[in-house]
């Protein structure tokens, strides 16, 4: 039996949470989401491999953290059900929200380079994690070709996602910001086959501020003003697109970054 010594002597990331933690076996190979988290061209023995190394789910509360900034990386994570916000603390104490994860996208990238995780990862809803042992994960890169391409698919798609962050705060304008935010929202639950154009926000509008690098009251004018010219219906965080192409001609002067974490940035 372990002992609480040896629990609270592991790395955050490990921790279980009061008992919420499931030792259910988790199956690659039979995965409502796999087609999002994993590449295709897989084959029976490559997703036999992978059964293997990833085979215990985490359950994390709204509001938990998976991981803090200075945590030792150990794993790469896979959101299973859920969505999360990746959040930078800045010297001055100020949070700033880097990221919104959402289901078959990963967490956890921001460790591979240092072997500590950069930032925090924090639950928008109950969700669950596929746990991803990241020694484990390069030797199966070794002898399967193809989800070493993934993995490397995976940094540069990050590092996309980042510069399209800093084009998105640098020179973008307001409405263009949250336009931008909204249509690459849409895509990301196209991808996940659900409705592109009426769907809840998880997050709140001040996240929303913090990720666009804009105070409350500007965001919350900018979805006033999207719904004034019906571009949107707005009901709290529930959101109606009425007008896909009138919201896309918003930021039809500027550059569309890419704020996907994976998939997506890789597809287009």
């Amino acid at each position: 039996m372990m002992s609480l010594d040896s629990t609270l002597a592991q790395p955050l990331a490990y921790r279980p949470l009061a008992g919420r933690r499931s030792a259910d076996a988790v199956h690659c190979s039979n995965c409502a989401t796999r087609n999002i988290c994993m590449p295709s061209g897989l084959s029976v023995a490559d997703f036999v491999q992978l059964d293997a190394m990833i085979c215990t789910t985490r359950r994390i509360s709204q509001g938990e953290a998976l991981y803090r900034a200075g945590d030792l990386f150990q794993s790469l994570y896979t959101i299973k059900a859920g969505s999360f916000k990746t959040v930078m603390v800045l010297r001055d104490g100020r949070e700033q929200i880097t990221g919104f994860q959402l289901v078959g996208e990963p967490l956890g990238i921001d460790g591979v380079s240092t072997e500590r995780h950069m930032c925090d990862a924090i639950a928008l809803e109950d969700s669950v994690l596929c746990i991803i042992p990241f020694q484990m994960l390069e030797a199966v890169c070794h002898e399967v070709v193809t989800m070493q391409r993934h993995l490397h698919r995976l940094m540069c798609s990050e590092i996309a996602r980042e510069s399209g962050l800093l084009t998105l705060l640098g020179s973008m304008r307001a409405e263009e910001r949250v336009s931008a935010f909204l249509l690459n929202l849409s895509l990301r639950l196209q991808v996940r086959g659900y409705s592109p154009t009426e769907f809840q926000l998880r997050m709140k509008r001040e996240e929303i501020g913090s990720f666009l690098g804009m105070k409350l009251e500007t965001v919350s004018r900018m979805l006033s003003k999207f719904q004034k010219d019906h571009l949107i219906e707005v009901q709290g965080r529930q959101i109606k697109i009425l007008d896909v192409d009138a919201l896309r001609r918003v930021s039809a002067d500027g550059p569309m970054p890419s704020l996907a974490p994976v998939r997506e940035c890789v597809s287009q």
